[in-house]
C-alpha cells in the first residue's frame, strides 16, 4: 500500500521561502504596535520636527538647535514634506525597510564567517531585540545600522581582494566612507569605524604589506571617514556659522552635565540586562568550530566589532534604552555560531531566545505606549492647544506638538529638556533661565508644562510658574499623554486652550 506523502514541517517549510519574506513579515509583525503612533520617542518627534522647520528654511544648530549630526535630519527630511500625519507612516516606512535589510545583512555575514545555518536566526533576533531598546520606530541607529553592516559587508575579506590590492583597497575604502556617513547620523558609531579601520590595516600587514604603505594606507582610510563630517562643517563655516557648527556637534557633548547618580546607575542595569542574554550567547559562539581556516580572521572581525560597541556603549554614558541599539546589530551576528551550529544552540536556545525576544519585545513597546501615548491623546491635546494664531511654548513636553498644531516656536531652543534639565545647564549654548525668560517676553500664546522629574533644574520650573502667574496666564485643563498629565496655560484674552465638547468631556482634569 502507498504510503500518503508527509506535510512539510514547518522548519523545511520556511527554508524554502526567501529569507528577505519571512525578515519582512516578521518584522511588520513586530513593529505593528507603534505603526501610526507620533509619541512613539520624544528623540523621533523631536527629529521630524527639525527637518520640518528645514523645509521652512530653518538651519539646523542656528534656527533650532540640537547636538546630532545634520544627515540624522536628513534622514527625515523626505517624511517631513508629507505632513506630521503621513510624513509619521513614511519614515516609520523608511525605518521598516532599513531593520529589514540589516536582518538580511547580518545573515549574509554569518554566511561569511562560517555561521550561514544560524543566520536567518539572527536576522530574526535582531528584529525582535529592537523592542527593549525603542527601536521600533525610527530611532537614528535603526538607520546607521544599516550603514554599519554595509561597511562590514565591504570589509569583509573575499577569495578575489586577498590577491588583488587594488579590489581590496576599493572595497576598504567604500566601507571606511559608509562609516562615515553613519558618523552624520550619530557619532555614536565612532569606536565601531575606528575599530574597522585599525582592522583593515592588520589586515594589510598580515599579507605583508610594506609599513610605509600601510602606514598611508591608514591615513587614506581616515580622511575617507572623515569627509562627511568635513564637509559639513564647511558648509556652516562657508555661510558664517561654523562656530555654531563646532559647539552644537562637539563642544556641547563635552560640556554636557551627567544625570544623577541612582538614574544613571538604573539605566546601565537596564541595558546591560537587554543585552545580556546576546553577549553570552555570542561568547558561545566562540567555541564553534571553523570548517575553512579563511573564517578565522572574519570571526575576530566580528567579535572585535562586538567589542568596540560595548566599549563605545560605556564610554558615551547615559545609558538610554536606545543606546544598546547599535551593539544588538554584532551581538546578534555573533549569536548566529552558537545558534545554528551547536545542537542545543539550534533546538532549545534559539527557539527559547527568539521567544522570549519576539514576546518580551512586544510587551516592552505595548508599555512604552500605554506610558507615553498614543495618536488619539496627542490630537486631544492638540485640539485643546489650538492651531493658531500665536507661538507655543511647550516647557516640558513633547515637541511634536509644535508639528501638529502648527504653532510657531520662540526659541531655537525647542527640544523641552535642553531648557529644563540640570545635564544641559551650561552646555546648550545659552543660559537656560535667561533663555526662558526670553521667550516669556515675546508672550507665547500657549505654554504646555508636564509634572515635575527627576533631573529637572528647579530652578526652570519655578521661572516658568513665576512668569505663568505674572503674566496672568490661566489653566484651560490638564491632559494625559499616556501616564502624564500636561497642563495647557493661555495668555490673558486668548481664545486658544478650548477642546471640542466631545474630547473636552472626556480628556482634560
Amino acid at each position: 500500500m502507498a504510503r500518503e506523502p508527509r506535510l512539510p514541517s514547518l522548519a523545511a517549510a520556511l527554508e524554502a521561502l526567501p529569507h528577505w519574506s519571512i525578515l519582512l513579515v516578521a518584522a511588520i509583525a513586530v513593529r505593528a504596535v507603534a505603526f501610526g503612533n507620533p509619541v512613539v520617542h520624544v528623540d523621533e518627534e523631536f527629529y521630524f520636527l527639525t527637518a520640518q522647520r528645514m523645509l521652512e528654511g530653518a538651519l539646523p544648530y542656528v534656527d533650532i538647535w540640537d547636538r546630532k549630526p545634520i544627515g540624522l535630519f536628513l534622514i527625515y527630511l523626505p517624511a517631513a514634506a508629507f505632513g506630521p500625519v503621513i510624513g509619521l507612516w513614511a519614515y516609520q516606512t523608511m525605518a521598516l525597510a532599513s531593520v529589514v535589510v540589516t536582518a538580511l545583512l547580518i545573515a549574509r555575514l554569518a554566511e561569511r564567517g562560517g555561521w550561514g545555518k544560524g543566520g536567518l536566526v539572527a536576522g530574526l533576533l535582531y528584529l525582535f531585540m529592537l523592542g527593549f531598546g525603542d527601536g521600533q520606530s525610527g530611532q537614528a541607529p535603526v538607520f546607521y545600522n544599516l550603514l554599519t553592516a554595509a561597511a562590514m559587508i565591504l570589509a569583509v575579506p573575499c577569495g578575489a581582494s586577498a590577491a588583488n590590492t587594488r579590489l581590496r583597497r576599493a572595497r576598504a575604502i567604500g566601507a571606511m566612507a559608509l562609516i562615515g556617513v553613519a558618523l552624520q547620523v550619530k557619532y555614536s558609531v565612532l569606536f565601531e569605524g575606528m575599530f574597522l579601520g585599525l582592522w583593515l590595516l592588520w589586515r594589510e600587514h598580515r599579507l605583508g604589506r610594506a609599513k610605509v604603505r600601510i602606514g598611508w594606507f591608514g591615513v587614506e582610510l581616515i580622511a575617507v571617514a572623515m569627509v562627511p563630517t568635513f564637509l559639513a562643517w564647511g558648509v556652516y563655516a562657508a555661510i558664517g556659522h561654523g562656530y555654531a557648527w563646532f559647539y552644537a556637534n562637539l563642544g556641547s557633548i563635552l560640556d554636557r552635565n551627567s544625570d544623577p547618580a541612582l538614574e544613571l546607575l538604573g539605566n546601565f542595569l537596564k541595558v546591560a540586562l537587554i543585552l545580556a542574554p546576546l553577549l553570552v550567547v555570542s561568547g558561545l559562539s566562540r567555541h564553534v568550530p571553523t570548517s575553512d581556516e579563511g573564517e578565522r580572521p572574519i570571526r575576530a572581525l566580528y567579535f572585535g566589532w562586538l567589542i568596540a560597541s560595548v566599549f563605545g556603549l560605556i564610554v558615551f554614558g547615559t545609558w538610554f534604552n536606545h543606546y544598546a541599539l547599535p551593539v544588538m546589530l554584532p551581538a546578534c551576528l555573533c549569536c548566529a555560531g552558537y545558534l545554528g551550529s551547536v545542537a542545543a544552540g539550534r533546538r532549545i536556545v534559539a527557539p527559547l531566545l527568539l521567544l522570549v525576544a519576539g514576546v518580551g519585545g512586544e510587551i516592552t513597546v505595548w508599555s512604552a505606549k500605554w506610558h507615553r501615548g498614543d495618536a488619539e491623546q496627542l490630537e486631544t491635546l492638540a485640539e485643546a492647544i489650538g492651531r493658531g494664531p500665536g507661538c507655543l511654548y511647550v516647557y516640558s513636553g513633547n515637541s511634536s506638538l509644535y508639528s501638529h498644531t502648527g504653532r510657531c516656536a520662540l526659541s531655537p531652543w525647542v527640544y523641552p529638556s535642553h531648557l529644563t534639565r540640570e545635564r544641559e545647564n551650561g552646555a546648550v549654548g545659552v543660559d537656560q533661565l535667561t533663555e526662558i525668560g526670553r521667550i516669556f517676553d515675546q508672550r507665547p500664546e500657549i505654554v504646555v508644562m508636564g509634572p515635575a522629574f527627576s533631573g529637572e533644574r528647579m530652578e526652570s520650573r519655578r521661572l516658568v510658574a513665576d512668569r505663568l502667574t505674572a503674566g496672568g496666564y490661566a489653566s484651560r485643563g490638564r491632559y494625559p499623554l499616556g501616564k502624564t498629565l500636561l497642563e495647557v496655560y493661555a495668555a490673558p484674552g486668548s481664545t486658544a486652550g478650548v477642546a471640542s465638547p466631545r474630547r473636552a468631556a472626556r480628556s482634560p482634569s
